[in-house]
Order: C-alpha cells, then structure tokens, then sequence
C-alpha cells in the first residue's frame, strides 16, 4: 500500500512539472507573493520587506517553530538524538506530508528529526511535539508562549504542524518567521539535516526527500522549510551563507512552487550581492555612566544590545562613531530598556546604528527597601 502511495505521490509531481517551468519562464519583475522578507541573520536587519507583517497561513513552515523546540530540548539534554519515540494514534492520524507511522510503532528522535525537517513529515512532527511536551496540546502551547517570549506580535498556532484545513486562528507573518529562522540557525546541528537531499528511514525502505529544491541548486544554502496548502499557496523559508555572512529570505503565498524558490533565490542574491558585515570598532571609554534617578543602583553603565558586526552596503567604508548616551534615567529600569544609541557614519551619511541599553534590572525605591536599609546600616 505504502509503494502505490508513493506512485501516486511522483505521479503528481509529474504532472505538476509545466507549473513549475511555466514559473521558471517569469522575469524577476514578475515575480509576486502575498508577503516576503529578507533578513541578515546576524545582525536582525531587515534589507527587504513587502508585506512583511500580513496575518497569513505559513503552511509547514509553520515546522521552523516546532524544529526550534525539538532543538531547544535536545540541546537542553530534556531528550536526546537516541531516544526511542512510540507513535501515538494522534500522530498517525495526520494526513499530507507523512512516514506513515504506524501506532505504537517506534523510531528515534533522530530518525523523526530527519523526517521532519527533510521531508516535512506532520506525523513525525505530532510524535516529537507529544515527546517534548507530553501532549500535542501542551507542545502548541509551548510554540505560543515561544513566540511570546521572542516579542514576536503577528504569530499565534493552533498545530505544530501547518496544517490548515480545520484551523480557525493559525497564523504568522514573514518577519516573525524569519526570527524564529534564525534563533533555528543558532543550532549547528540542523545543517547535518537541512543540508541533505536524499536520504532514508526503515532500513532504506522510506526514502526521504528534501522539499527544498534549492539544497540542490543554492550556493550556500543551509536550509530551511517549505509549505504548501491550498490556503496559503507555495510558501518557502530559506537560509544561506557567503564570506561568513547569513541571510534568510521567506516568501508566503506564492502562485507556483518554482516561483517560491525563484523569488527566495532572487532576494537572497540581493542581499549577497549588494551588502556586507563589517566588525564594529567601540571605544569603550566613550560609554559613559548614567545616574538612575529614585533608583536602587544609583547609575548604571549601557552595553550594546547588537551584534559584533554591522550590515552596510559594500560601497561604505572608512567608519566613523557618534555615541549618543542619555545623561540620567528614571527607575524602575528592566534590563534590556534602551539608554543610548552609537550612530555609524559614512561618507557623512548615517549607515547603521548600534543599540546600547541596560544590563540589569534596577527597582525603584521605596519605603520598605529605605527602612531595610537604614537596619542594615544600624
């Protein structure tokens, strides 16, 4: 049954082949989706954006949260790469993208990894999220309170999966999409699955195929995910790396599977072709303290909430640092509140700016905290 499934399977992709040449076949002008983004991954700068932060259905890229969960927990030492994953009734009643796992079957976390990430399998998925949380209920709700802690506005799941079918308020945009992308990126262990093209579960006998084409026609491509449903169209998250610089470009709803891959390649080009990362040179000597007024701490010294490097256009150079740093502050301060900017110029043009902040939390004072403190001093 499983062999006449996958004849099937091949049978339409076949047939879907004029599609993706007709799609080949558009000028970069033509190109369009619903919502596309490019971003620098080490820095968080957004070098393209249209429709950025649209409410749509992100399909099975939808999965980049999930996979970053899986990580988290792997990486935390909650599982680990060995473990022996059973199937639930749930997660073999998951249609679309599948290994066709059998209730109470058994496989390793790695095995459902590979599964889910190259092929985009929504039962492996379910089996994992049910692993990691104890439930497919609790797995979701982690993925929400994820997308909360990573400030991100335009994201709420209902599955772990993409599927949307059923779903009522299962939605994301490409921005967010793109910084779940890139806190995925941080773990080096998913290029050894979102590089890979070909490869198999079973003993050979379920052969795994990467739904990203571009793994085979990208250079320096490191991942990341597709999706495709027919509520959202032909969607597509994808990461690279040139001369030691990351990008990632995601593009939701496009009318053709080729064309999600044509308009990710052709923002990914953009961003290769006309910008680069350049150290930043801060005299620390120049980052002045700042009082804290009705504050515990009475000052309080800023530190740079960026990145080593700064995103320029490859035709800057020669740098020059303006710091703009506040004089005083009023409590209560919660780590992370800005405080300050170092402006980077150019040719006596603005060409990036780093953000300085707070390093700590700082409460305010109050009666209890000044009569606790006059015992101690007693």
């Amino acid at each position: 049954m499983k062999r006449v499934i996958v004849f099937i399977l091949s049978v339409c992709f076949v047939v879907n082949l004029p599609l993706n040449v007709y799609a080949a076949d558009k000028k970069e002008s033509e190109l369009t989706a619903v919502s596309s983004i490019l971003m620098c991954m080490d820095t968080g700068d957004v070098i393209s954006e249209d429709n950025a932060y649209e409410h749509v259905s992100p399909a099975s890229v939808t999965k980049i949260m999930s996979i970053l969960l899986i990580m988290e927990a792997i990486d935390s030492g909650k599982i680990s790469l060995s473990d022996m994953v059973t199937a639930s009734e749930n997660a073999q009643s998951k249609g679309g993208s599948q290994i066709w796992l059998e209730t109470g079957e058994q496989m390793s976390v790695e095995d459902l990894l590979k599964a889910v990430v190259i092929a985009s399998a929504n039962d492996a998925c379910t089996a994992l999220g049910e692993y990691v949380a104890g439930s497919d209920s609790a797995f979701v709700k982690m993925m929400n309170d994820k997308v909360e802690e990573l400030g991100l506005k335009d994201t709420n799941f209902e599955n772990c999966t993409g599927l949307d079918d059923t779903t009522v308020n299962h939605y994301s945009c490409a921005y967010d999409l793109a910084v779940i992308a890139t806190e995925v990126m941080k773990y080096d262990l998913i290029k050894k699955y979102s590089t890979v093209w070909l490869d198999s579960l079973r003993n050979g006998e379920t052969e795994l195929n990467n739904t990203n084409k571009l793994v085979n026609t990208y250079d320096g491509i490191t991942g990341l995910k597709t999706g495709t449903t027919s509520n959202a169209g032909f969607c597509l998250c994808a990461t690279a790396t040139r001369d030691g610089m990351s990008l990632v470009s995601v593009v939701l709803g496009a009318e053709t599977s080729q064309e999600r891959f044509d308009l990710a390649s052709q923002l990914l080009d953009f961003g290769f072709n006309n910008y680069k990362l350049c150290p930043i040179e801060i005299d620390s000597s120049k980052i002045t303290e700042i009082k804290v007024k009705n504050g515990r701490l009475k000052k309080t010294v800023p530190v740079s909430a960026n990145y080593e490097s700064i995103l320029v256009t490859k035709d800057c150079e020669n740098f020059e640092y303006e710091y703009n740093i506040k004089n005083s502050v009023s409590a209560p301060v919660r780590k992370g509140d800005p405080l300050g900017e170092i402006v980077v110029m150019s040719a006596n043009s603005q060409v990036a700016s780093v953000e300085l902040v707070a390093s700590e939390d700082i409460k305010k004072v109050n009666f209890s905290y000044i009569f606790s403190e006059l015992i101690k001093n007693i």
